[in-house]
């Protein structure tokens, strides 16, 4: 993959030149190489894993819902028809948007006429005392995993042949869309699966409590959604805890900002995020959140040849609320869509044509509580549903989003199972 230049002697740094250098395998990365590649453009996609993974289902790994195989998909396997397009898994530890190069952390050094930052964001733990030590972050498929693995095992445990041995309480710090699946889908479980296949009381056992420092769920949807969210994650025992924040967290339990405390060895914390610290590291104009700042048209100002996508740039929404010139949301829709226009633009540079400015197709925001509820509001105008018909277009748009026919496929069937019966036949603790 790489290639050391004519004259490279061992202890010299390797290099590679690619017409086009894109960190990061996500939602922007991935769409902007898959269009680079339909037309033969030379790209090296950096990532430090070799899968593209859909980080929205990631809580559906930790609840075993759905498997590995149908969250992450190699990305080789994604590109294995663009002859063009090369990947590169490596942990990239420098970047220097002047000479448009990166650095890897095995001293290779990728160069290019156009450099492409998707890198996607970290767990901001907010300096929180205990909290990067103990908790349990949902960014990664690892993560995911980790935290499968300590549920089932934490209902291994207590349910022993002495009879149960003690309380379960998990808890799920931050009240956006990601804690509220989680909180919904734990929950759920609790009911559904776990009740009919461990000690008859060790469901009764098990609190989830999620905690938030706002006044209600899923603060960017209207208030019609934040009471329908709230209702249905009562209806399923979940205990919710508004108004305050998470203090300090230890190996076994949290403080909270109110006095209280909760003891716990499982919490998950769902409560922000943050760009990594190469981008911080870097030379590149940063914003609200120490995210990049980006033109109409994605390129980095004052950076020539250099774009920012995805979750770490500051992409404008000229279509503000209030007539105000915004940033667009950190969804997968707008990392997705700000790719694929990316893409249009880099052609545009290479033919030596004008880059046009990003409009984003706003199609709406939507979260998952369990089956049969979901909250959707749809379009610009935010046209809401509840219920069954969210819960379905829920499902619709996220096995739409996913890069494969064949996780489609395996996705729609594992629903079908998770939501129809009380199976759940990836219940298994291999860690």
């Amino acid at each position: 993959m790489t290639s050391r230049g004519p004259e490279a002697t061992d202890g010299e740094l390797q290099t590679v030149h690619r017409e086009v250098v894109v960190i990061g395998g996500g939602f922007a990365g991935l769409a902007l190489a898959e269009r680079l590649g339909r037309e033969g453009v030379e790209v090296l996609l950096i990532d430090r894993n070799n899968y593209h993974q859909f980080k929205p289902l990631n809580y559906q790994v930790a609840t075993s819902q759905l498997g590995i195989s149908e969250v992450g998909y190699p990305l080789r396997g994604i590109f294995r028809r663009h002859d063009s397009v090369k990947v590169a898994v490596g942990e990239v530890v420098a970047v220097d948007p002047e000479a448009r190069s990166v650095t890897l952390a095995d001293g290779t050094v990728c160069t290019s006429r156009i450099l492409v930052l998707g890198v996607g964001v970290d767990a901001n733990f907010f300096g929180v005392p205990g909290a990067e030590e103990h908790c349990y972050p949902m960014y990664t498929l690892e993560d995911a995993e980790r935290l499968s693995r300590r549920l089932i095992g934490e209902l291994d445990r207590v349910d022993s042949p002495l009879g149960i041995t003690s309380d379960i309480d998990v808890v799920i710090v931050g009240g956006g869309p990601t804690g509220v699946e989680l909180a919904g889908a734990i929950a759920e479980n609790l009911r559904v699966v776990i009740a009919p296949r461990y000690d008859g009381g060790i469901a009764g056992k098990v609190t989830v409590h999620l905690v938030d420092h706002g006044d209600a769920l899923l603060k960017p949807f209207s208030d019609a959604s934040h009471s329908y969210a709230r209702r249905e994650l009562e209806q399923l025992g979940v205990q919710l805890h508004f108004g305050t924040s998470v203090t300090s967290v230890s190996a076994d339990g949290v403080e909270l900002g109110d006095g209280s405390r909760i003891g716990s060895g499982t919490v998950v914390w769902a409560g922000g995020q943050r760009p990594p610290s190469l981008i911080a590291d870097s030379s590149l104009p940063l914003g609200h959140g120490g995210r990049i700042s980006v033109d109409d048209d994605l390129t980095v100002p004052g950076h020539e040849g250099v774009y920012a996508l995805g979750d770490i740039a500051l992409i404008p929404d000229t279509h503000g609320r209030g007539g105000k010139t915004a940033s667009l949301p950190q969804l997968g829709s707008v990392a997705q869509q700000s790719g694929r226009h990316a893409a249009r633009n880099i052609l545009a540079d290479l033919a030596g044509r004008d880059r046009s400015p990003f409009k984003y197709r706003d199609k709406g925001i939507m979260a998952m509580i369990g089956r049969g509820a979901a909250v959707a509001e749809l379009g610009r105008g935010r046209r809401q549903i509840q219920g069954h018909v969210a819960f379905l277009a829920w499902l619709g748009v996220h096995v739409m989003l996913l890069p494969s026919a064949w996780q489609r496929v395996a996705a729609v069937s594992s629903w079908v199972t998770d939501y129809g019966t009380s199976l759940r036949p990836r219940r298994v603790n291999v860690g």
